[in-house]
């Protein structure tokens, strides 16, 4: 779920390990009719899409019904509305991968969290969509880092999984293994999403001091 550049970067990672990905938006024929590249330069999606015939595009309903695996990758503020309209029948049984973050930049740069401390975008989607299996991980790293751990020390740095289903964790942890992620940590239920949520704070001001994104944490015990 999210055509923006996370969305796509993501999608051509899972392509290239064999999946057979789906991307969903709002409105199919508005973002194929785009002409301009967004606020962030990003060329449009039309553009994008043409160069990766083998990635699909639908509307969000339709691509989470057909889906094994739904992987949130929307602006966290708009993530409920999104999946939403996904349809929490579409959502139902299945493994959601929340990777969006709810930053809220209305005060300027860096953006504040909301929400924060005693709540998670995380929690939130799970309560949103009781039947839907939430994971939330991957949040505190770029695009890149996602699709190419090794961009950054050599893929040893550290992954978070925050859940309430055990098995739905374990198949989201086989699928970090796969896109090359060796340190995986399970957290613990999904309230422990809080953490990995609220590092955004030290992300955001660790990418201003060092004037790049292809870095991560590494937990060493």
């Amino acid at each position: 779920m999210g055509t923006g550049p996370a969305g796509r970067t993501v999608a051509v990672a899972l392509a290239k390990l064999g999946h057979d990905v789906v991307i969903g938006t709002r409105d199919p024929r508005s973002t194929l009719a785009r002409q301009e590249p967004n606020a962030m330069g990003l060329p449009p999606f039309a553009s994008w899409h043409a160069e990766h015939g083998g990635i699909g595009l639908a509307a969000y309903a339709e691509a989470a019904a057909a889906a094994g695996i739904i992987v949130n990758l929307t602006n966290g503020q708009g993530s409920i509305e999104a999946l939403t309209a996904a349809g929490a029948e579409n959502l139902a049984g299945k493994i959601l991968v929340d990777i969006a973050n709810a930053l809220d930049p209305s005060r300027g740069f860096p953006p504040s969290l909301n929400p924060v401390n005693t709540d998670s975008l995380g929690e939130q989607i799970q309560r949103a969509f009781p039947e839907a299996k939430v994971v939330k991980t991957l949040n505190n790293m770029p695009a890149t880092l996602i699709a190419d751990p090794g961009r950054a020390g050599g893929g040893e740095h550290t992954v978070f999984v925050s859940g309430d289903d055990a098995g739905a964790k374990l198949e989201v942890t086989s699928l970090l293994h796969s896109l090359g992620h060796e340190d995986v940590i399970d957290l613990g239920d999904i309230s422990t999403a809080r953490g990995p949520e609220m590092m955004m704070a030290v992300w955001l001001r660790l990418w201003t001091a060092l004037g790049t994104a292809d870095f991560n944490f590494k937990i060493v015990r």
